[in-house]
């Protein structure tokens, strides 16, 4: 039996990674048809009523035509393109979450929609690490400066320099596959770490209030949904102790970054690391472009190689469950 497959990669999970991976995990013929959608060239955004997909709709729909099975990162699922597409049966996403799917249309066309969690858990904990010393050694302000002729040694001074992980306390708000891997590394680095998170029960579990009183450093890695929404605002930054840093590498609604930046400017923060944002790309005029003390990536914390082969393996094991007729592992849809 052939089952015809289309690749709609992009230029991180590349269509040869997706194809690869259907070829050595789909029993029997796969007969793919590719499409290379633009992103990160060119940044996604909310297309008809999904966010973070590539604008892709028209070509979409002619790339689905008598296809049964779609593998993609940023492709978008809108009710336009399901009912455009009547043989379309499973579409799988090759990221954390289905963002860029109507699950709720895709349930009433009959299409089952699967994800692949954890594919970046591994890269993203790397980069928060990262992140969280970079803002804390001022790594890219001393850079700027060398590279730019500049010697300061007034960075040395007592009231420049910041705190040492070891024999502090770092707050994770949220312990899912990334906060759990970054617990494991701060620890490793002599840090007590405290956790806040409702749906786990592990050492150092307390509630947000504490956890935000008695770190030195916070970072956030819960998902974004109506509950944790704004979770960290005016109120929550300014019970942190003053010098503190805090990072996000989770999701941009999370984080209020007025009160970030406020913080930032007041001096109560020690410093901070964002690389997810309110909207993406940063606006002109943001207050978070002049911030002090503000280390930004661009979106990029689950950006590894092992990060694209991952997702590509994880889609195309589901896609194999789908041909042998078993349970997929990661649907998102009833």
């Amino acid at each position: 039996m052939t089952i015809r497959v289309l690749a709609a990669g992009d230029h991180f999970v590349r269509n040869r990674l997706l194809i690869d991976a259907l070829r050595r995990e789909v029993p029997g013929e796969v007969d793919v048809r590719e499409l290379t959608l633009p992103w990160p060239v060119e940044p996604f955004g909310r297309v008809s009523e999904v966010d973070e997909a590539s604008d892709v709709e028209d070509a979409l729909i002619e790339a689905l035509r008598g296809v049964e099975v779609c593998v993609t990162q940023m492709a978008p699922l809108t009710k336009r393109v399901l009912d455009a597409s009547p043989d379309l049966r499973l579409f799988c996403v090759s990221r954390g979450g289905p963002v860029n799917a109507n699950l709720e249309a895709a349930a009433r066309a009959g299409v089952a929609v699967t994800y692949a969690p954890g594919r970046n858990a591994v890269a993203t904990a790397e980069h928060t690490l990262a992140m969280l010393l970079a803002a804390t050694r001022r790594v890219p302000q001393t850079h700027a400066d060398l590279a730019g002729g500049v010697w300061r040694g007034d960075y040395y001074t007592y009231d420049s320099v910041g705190p040492e992980l070891e024999g502090s306390t770092a707050g994770l708000i949220g312990y899912g596959a990334i906060g759990s891997r970054v617990a494991r590394m701060l620890a490793g680095f002599g840090a007590e770490v405290l956790v806040h998170d409702p749906y786990v029960d592990v050492p150092g579990k307390v509630k947000l209030p504490e956890l935000l009183e008695r770190s030195r450093f916070v970072s956030l890695h819960a998902r974004a949904t109506p509950e944790t929404t704004g979770m960290v605002g005016a109120a929550e930054i300014a019970a942190m102790p003053e010098g503190s840093v805090l990072v996000n590498c989770a999701r941009g609604a999370l984080l209020d970054y007025d009160a970030l930046c406020d913080a930032l400017e007041s001096g109560h923060l020690f410093g901070a690391a964002v690389d997810v944002f309110p909207e993406e790309p940063i606006p002109p005029g943001s207050r978070l472009l002049t911030a002090p003390n503000l280390v930004m990536t661009p979106h990029l914390a689950g950006a590894s190689k092992e990060t694209a082969r991952n997702a590509a393996s994880i889609v195309a094991a589901d896609v194999a469950r789908y041909v042998r007729g078993e349970p997929l592992a990661h649907r998102a849809t009833p």
